[in-house]
């Protein structure tokens, strides 16, 4: 009887480094799908995030919306200022209530609006309510990944309409219905 000396064979010792290696391979990718699927569902709930704080500004800001004329060099314009174009990508202006303590006399109130920019739906800040027609709002980004940004006004016979002010009607509209188509068909 002759004895097998003690120990592995190279075969059976490479065959153990190429499951090993599979074994690590497969391990990898597990680990990479995880780390992507992560990234994507982060910067999806992002996403989110952003359209709930846009609600939640579009909302306060037209709830403290004031029926005051805004003077300009050329005149007057009205309180609530609202349309769309072809597209039907609405931009609005209006007056809202502003800081209750203020320097400037006259200064309490501010203009502000929303409108639709390169796929992204930005609010606008004019620097007081009173102003010249020549002065340009600072814009800031809300929400991106907009591709449509509609707006339709409730008048007092409870019609909706694209564009206000609307003839016989209050400076400020009744309800605002606000829908936006995202890049993903999702309205």
């Amino acid at each position: 009887m002759t004895r097998r000396p003690a120990g592995f064979t190279l075969i059976e010792l490479l065959i153990a480094l190429a499951i090993l290696a599979l074994v690590a391979v497969l391990g990898y990718r597990a680990l990479s799908s995880l780390a992507d699927s992560e990234a994507k569902l982060t910067a999806e709930a992002q996403h989110w995030r952003n359209l709930d704080g846009l609600f939640a500004r579009l909302e306060a800001d037209m709830r403290l919306a004031l029926p005051r004329e805004v003077r300009t060099e050329s005149g007057t314009e009205p309180a609530w200022v609202g349309n769309s174009d072809s597209a039907g990508n609405a931009e609005l202006r209006f007056s809202r209530a502003g800081p209750e303590f203020t320097v400037e006399p006259g200064g309490g109130g501010q203009r502000i609006g929303y409108r639709m920019r390169t796929g992204a739906v930005e609010v606008l800040y004019w620097p007081r309510l009173d102003q010249p027609a020549a002065v340009v709002p600072v814009a800031y980004a809300l929400a991106d990944g907009v591709t449509q940004f509609h707006v339709a006004y409730l008048d007092g016979r409870g019609g909706w309409r694209d564009r206000w002010p609307a003839p016989g009607e209050s400076a400020l509209p009744r309800a605002v219905r606000v829908a936006m188509t995202l890049a993903g068909g999702e309205v």
